[in-house]
């Protein structure tokens, strides 16, 4: 798998509730810093919320590249069924993140997914200083989102079938 080709992780859950009760936890950009071990908190720019073409920054850590933060625009929204951002720049963005929701036996089947590129990130620093590693960097970075979209989805699940009780 090459960057250029846009590669993706996803991860879903099934939760015992409906998708009316999973919607404000997944539109709340702070929750996964609660579960993820690389995201550490979001919070809105200029007050804004979440609403297509709103504004967030994320903050960041890995070990192995320290602290950093990014600016996301809100590119997907739909009440009930799906958040989207865009990382950097929403029309050449380095990442695409989505949340899906669709109601399911009762409760909500919940999908996060991720795609990589088609801009530059550090990631892409990394691979043109060892080109030759370019499929076994990407394995391990999708592999990294997709633990982290792991937990997120089960803390998600947690609270909001823990609420709906």
């Amino acid at each position: 798998m090459r960057y250029e080709e846009g590669p993706t992780a996803e991860a879903e859950v099934h939760v015992d509730a409906p998708p009316g009760e999973v919607w404000p936890l997944v539109c709340d950009i702070d929750l996964p810093g609660r579960f993820s071990a690389e995201f550490v908190r979001g919070e809105w720019q200029d007050g804004e919320g979440p609403a297509l073409g709103a504004r967030f920054t994320g903050h960041n850590h890995h070990d192995a590249v320290g602290d950093w933060h990014t600016g996301c625009t809100v590119v997907d929204f739909e009440p009930e069924r799906r958040f989207g951002w865009a990382v950097g720049d929403a029309e050449h963005p380095s990442a695409q993140w989505r949340f899906e929701l669709e109601p399911d036996a009762g409760g909500t089947r919940l999908r996060q997914w991720m795609r990589l590129g088609p801009g530059a990130s550090f990631l892409t620093v990394v691979i043109e200083r060892m080109p030759d590693r370019e499929e076994r960097i990407i394995d391990r970075r999708l592999a990294e989102h997709r633990g982290n979209m792991e937990a997120t989805l089960r803390g998600i699940k947690e609270l909001a079938e823990t609420s709906s009780r």
